[in-house]
C-alpha cells in the first residue's frame, strides 16, 4: 500500500502505478463503509478546492461538492463562462492565482484538442493538485467509479469479459475520454477487454498500443472488432456508450453521415442475451435513452448504472483525501 500522495495531481491513471490506485480503491471501499454506517470523516476539515466547469455536469459536480462537504471541507463552484478566462485568462494565471486560494483545484475541459493540454498548463504552475472532472482525452473520476463497481459485483476481476462497445447517440458529440480511461485501466486488472465500434470511430493509436502493453504486462487482453454482437457474445460487463469520431473527424456536428448509418449500434435485450447469464449493463450517464439503450435494458435486471454513480461518490472522495489530506 502506498500512502505518499499528498500534492500528487490526478489527471490519468496512467500516471499512476497500479500499487497507488489499489490504495485509491482501498480508501474508496473504507469511505463507503463508513457513509453506509454514518461515521464522520472530517478528513479535510478547512480545506477548499475549487470545481472549474467548461460544461455541464449532474453526477461529477455533486459527487465532488458532496464529497468535499462529507470529509469536512468545501468547494467553490466556478462556471468559467463567468470568470476571466471569457476574457482570455490564460491557464497558467488561473493555475497560479487559485492554488493560492486553496487546497485543490478540479476542472472539466473537453473541448478537443485544448482541454487535456489545459490541465497539463495548469499543472505545471499550481502548487496544489489539479485534480481532471474529465478532459478530451481522459476520464479518471469515472474509470476508478466503473473499476470499484466491477470489484464489487464479481470480487476477482481477473479473466472478466468487459466489452467497451460504441453505441448510436446523437444529444451531443460526447468525449472519447470515457472509453479511452477505460480501455487503458481495465486491462491493468488482468481483464479481456473487447473493444467494439464502427469504422470511423477509432481512438488514438497511442491508446491501443498503450492498452496493449498494459494487458501484456498486467495479463489482460484487448481485442478490437466492428462486430457488435461479437462484442456482446459471453461478456461478463457491457459498456454500450457513444463516443464522438474525434479522432477520424475534428467537426463538432452532432449529426452526419457516419453517425446516422449506425442506428443499429443500440443496446437491446436480444444484445443482452447474448452475454453470460449474469451479464452487468454500465453507463457512466446520462445515457441518451431509446437510441443507446432501450428502457427495457437500463431499467432491467442487468443494469447496474445506479451503484456505479453512487460509487462517484466514493472514489471522488478517496482522490481528494489522498490528495488533499494531512497537514
Amino acid at each position: 500500500m502506498q500512502t505518499i500522495f499528498r500534492g500528487k495531481h490526478f489527471i490519468t491513471l496512467e500516471d499512476w502505478t497500479k500499487e497507488e490506485i489499489d490504495t485509491l480503491l482501498d480508501v474508496s471501499f473504507d469511505l463507503k463503509r463508513k457513509f453506509a454506517m454514518g461515521v464522520n470523516t472530517p478528513y479535510l476539515e478547512n480545506k477548499t478546492m475549487f470545481l472549474m466547469f467548461f460544461e455541464q455536469s449532474t453526477r461529477t459536480r455533486n459527487s465532488m461538492e458532496a464529497g468535499i462537504a462529507q470529509l469536512g471541507g468545501h468547494a467553490n463552484y466556478l462556471d468559467t463562462s463567468t470568470m476571466q478566462i471569457a476574457h482570455g485568462e490564460v491557464a497558467k494565471d488561473t493555475g497560479i492565482i487559485l492554488s493560492r486560494f486553496g487546497h485543490a483545484i478540479a476542472c472539466r475541459n473537453c473541448f478537443w484538442g485544448e482541454g487535456n493540454k489545459y490541465l497539463r498548463e495548469m499543472e505545471k504552475y499550481s502548487s496544489v493538485p489539479i485534480i481532471n472532472m474529465q478532459c478530451d482525452l481522459y476520464h479518471p473520476l469515472q474509470a476508478i467509479a466503473d473499476l470499484m463497481t466491477m470489484q464489487e459485483k464479481v470480487k476477482d476481476v481477473r479473466r472478466a469479459k468487459v466489452s467497451i462497445i460504441w453505441a448510436y447517440a446523437k444529444s451531443h458529440k460526447k468525449p472519447i475520454s470515457v472509453p479511452v480511461s477505460q480501455v487503458l485501466l481495465f486491462p491493468r486488472y488482468g481483464m479481456d477487454v473487447t473493444l467494439a465500434y464502427p469504422k470511423g470511430y477509432e481512438l488514438p493509436d497511442w491508446v491501443i498500443e498503450k492498452a496493449r502493453k498494459n494487458a501484456e504486462k498486467h495479463g489482460g487482453t484487448l481485442t478490437i472488432t466492428h462486430d457488435m454482437e461479437e462484442a456482446y457474445k459471453d461478456a461478463d460487463f457491457v459498456i454500450p456508450k457513444n463516443w464522438g469520431s474525434w479522432v477520424t473527424n475534428d467537426s463538432k456536428d452532432v449529426i452526419d453521415d457516419l453517425l446516422e448509418s449506425n442506428r443499429h449500434w443500440k443496446c437491446t435485450e436480444e444484445m443482452i442475451a447474448l452475454g453470460s447469464k449474469d451479464v452487468m449493463y454500465m453507463h457512466a450517464l446520462p445515457a441518451d435513452r431509446g437510441n443507446e439503450v432501450e428502457d427495457s435494458v437500463i431499467d432491467g435486471p442487468h443494469s447496474i448504472v445506479y451503484d456505479e454513480a453512487e460509487n462517484r461518490l466514493h472514489t471522488s472522495k478517496a482522490v481528494m483525501t489522498l490528495l488533499m489530506g494531512g497537514k
